[in-house]
């Protein structure tokens, strides 16, 4: 897409004319296949890193211009978000040592963005969400500021009308609403290409579409959003929502999301993905200039097929067709797009032989997927893995129902191997990524749950957000050993360093699961509710969730200290709040929320944004910041004599010699 960016535009006529130009390059795509035009008899593959930007806080970096102009090279471009980054990898032959040096290639260019981020005092994480990611960070200042991602913007809001609803729920449960497409920055991804001939297409994409649900399962690397556990693959589930065009209340009339793994297996051609696109999912947005693609195969020559690529660049399937030119020879690769970011270099190539293994062996062992297996059983095997990872039940092959550890061990990793030496490749690559899966499987140990076991872990004497940046912390600095997941210690409480660091604003020690009332309910209930509880505070909210009030406990005594103890069933809430309570915003600095609890003289301070209660902030919360701040004190003064201890004994040792 970055490559038409030049001239967008969603004027009529513009957009009229484009829409003539996808159709001619869908008959040129036809008539070059008549021709026998593409490479055949070749298998390339390629592969595209995502990244997330974190700052000395371990929180996402909006630094991506600065980070491309030091670095100065193609292969690195921009992201969504200002936050993300892009390194896209040279296509080479799946043969030989190619997944080896697949790993080279990638921590080479790992390695330059690492000397970039280090003078600039940043630093990266490969990870499917990002655990310190906050709804700060998701406000459009963060786009990056490119034409093309501010119109795409617009045109997908345009496109919706209304703002965009999120619905996730695991552990715990995600909903909530946001004017923009902010959250698909939440995402990053490893996406693997996989060149093959078009003879073949139709039927080596089902197979991509059969597998996709074991193939995510062993890769989850996204359990956490905004602090709440979610999916195994959250990630799954934020993209589609993130750029879900369809109007929530036109319930009645069915339409695909334009995040979608499809409805029906392949049929006929390559050309029925891009009819189908066509067909399916609106234009939103022109390049403005194309070529005549019909008229350069009448004369013989390769076109670009801009056109078609543009607008296959704005529909999201997790496998993706595509179209590309290699040396003056077109070709057809399959994009997987499943797999998450991380959780190290090593893993991610791991991941990739595991689908290349499975890609090319699997279509050699018999018949098409398509008459093996219901494609809804494909579809909802996908949905299950990004939901439970390794916990899930797959229906396989004949309605088999089978556990994915059971399934990927016994089967698919065998079947991988062969794919790969089939393939040409060293035995000993294949034996080690493939190694690599069989033992993150065998222990249940991938990225999503080593992230829910640190958390686990953590949650017993910190914070929840001083747990993401520990998760955080200790994933970035796992990564640069790169091992395998598998093998990595849970995080700990002290893996950020500066721990001060991470208590300078309100968010990261105020309260978000707080119990509130309306202001005409019944009294009684209220205080009842705070004696159960043990509350000293609960917030007055309106319909909107708008704070209107708050109730003290020494208002609450106070007036039934007058009543003689009788309760007034009349009594309501509004007769006793403290209205327009003092409120901060989340992004308010912890001292500044201090002195003004101070100079308010009151134990309570709302947490509002945009207008709506979103933490409590009590003394409480800074009494236990506080004990948290001390113990560490202690620890690091008792790490500090037994420092100075040991290297007394050290002097004394070499004096007495």
């Amino acid at each position: 897409m970055g490559k038409m960016a030049g001239n967008l535009s969603t004027r009529p006529e513009t957009m009229n004319a484009f829409m003539c130009a996808l159709i001619d390059d869908v008959k040129a795509l036809d008539l070059m296949l008549v021709e026998g035009l593409f490479e055949t008899g070749v298998q390339r593959i390629g592969a595209e890193q995502e990244l997330c930007l974190l700052d000395h806080s371990w929180r996402p970096a909006p630094c991506i211009m600065d980070v491309l102009r030091l670095i100065d090279d193609p292969h690195f471009t921009t992201e969504h978000s200002r936050y993300n980054l892009e390194i896209n990898l040279d296509p080479m032959g799946f043969t030989g040592a190619a997944l080896s040096e697949l790993e080279r290639n990638l921590s080479d260019h790992l390695r330059r963005l690492d000397e970039v981020l280090h003078d600039l005092n940043f630093d990266r994480a490969l990870v499917g969400i990002l655990p310190t990611i906050r709804r700060s960070d998701l406000h459009l200042e963060n786009l990056t500021p490119l034409p093309r991602y501010l119109l795409l913007n617009r045109t997908f809001n345009a496109s919706r009308g209304e703002a965009y609803e999120f619905r996730i729920r695991g552990i715990d449960e995600l909903i909530t609403r946001h004017n923009s497409i902010m959250f698909e920055g939440c995402n990053t991804s490893f996406q693997v290409h996989l060149q093959i001939s078009p003879e073949s297409f139709v039927s080596r994409y089902n197979w991509a579409q059969a597998i996709a649900g074991p193939v995510l399962a062993a890769a989850t690397n996204s359990p956490l959003l905004l602090g709440k556990r979610l999916w195994a693959e959250t990630r799954i589930a934020l993209f589609q929502q993130s750029v879900d065009t369809r109007k929530v209340s036109n319930a009645l009339r069915e339409r695909a999301p334009r995040v979608t793994f499809g409805n029906h297996w392949a049929e006929h051609s390559i050309s029925n993905f891009y009819r189908e696109d066509l067909a399916r999912y609106r234009v939103l947005v022109s390049p403005g200039q194309f070529e005549d693609s019909l008229a350069k195969v009448r004369s013989g020559k390769v076109p670009a097929l801009e056109a078609l690529c543009f607008h296959n660049g704005t529909v999201y399937r997790w496998n993706r067709a595509c179209y590309g030119i290699t040396d003056g020879k077109p070709h057809v690769r399959i994009e997987n797009r499943i797999l998450p970011a991380g959780p190290s270099v090593v893993d991610e190539i791991a991941n990739a032989a595991f689908w290349l293994g499975l890609m090319n062996q699997l279509p050699k062992n018999g018949e098409d997927v398509a008459n093996l297996m219901d494609f809804d059983d494909a579809k909802a095997n996908f949905f299950r893995a990004a939901q439970h990872g390794l916990d899930t039940r797959f229906r396989w092959i004949s309605g088999e129902s089978i556990s994915a550890d059971k399934l990927i061990l016994e089967s698919l990793l065998p079947t991988a191997r062969e794919g790969l030496l089939h393939a040409g490749i060293v035995e000993r690559d294949a034996d080690h990524y493939l190694g690599i899966i069989e033992e993150r499987v065998s222990s249940g140990r991938t990225g999503r749950s080593w992230m829910l076991a640190s958390l686990a872990r953590l949650k017993e004497d910190s914070a929840p957000y001083e747990s993401a940046v520990a998760i955080t912390a200790g994933m970035a600095r796992r990564q640069k050993e790169n091992q395998p997941v598998h093998t990595w210690s849970l995080a700990e409480k002290d893996e950020a360093g500066e721990w001060v660091n991470r208590y300078w604003s309100v968010v990261q020690i105020m309260s978000t699961d707080f119990f509130t009332v309306r202001s005409m309910d019944a009294l009684y209930y209220a205080a009842n509710m705070m004696n159960w509880k043990r509350l000293r505070y609960i917030p007055v909210e309106d319909e909107d969730e708008r704070p209107v009030g708050l109730i003290t406990a020494r208002r609450l005594l106070d007036h039934f200290s007058t009543q003689d103890g009788a309760v007034d069933e009349r009594d309501t809430v509004d007769q006793i709040m403290v209205r327009n309570p003092v409120t901060v915003s989340p992004e308010t600095h912890s001292v500044d929320a201090l002195k003004l609890m101070r100079e308010a003289r009151v134990g309570c301070l709302l947490v509002v944004k945009d207008g709506k209660l979103v933490g409590l902030l009590t003394e409480l919360n800074f009494m236990n910041f506080s004990e948290r701040s001390i113990q560490r004190l202690v620890e690091e003064s008792r790490h500090l004599r037994s420092k100075e201890k040991a290297l007394t004994s050290e002097n004394k040792s070499e004096t007495s010699k």
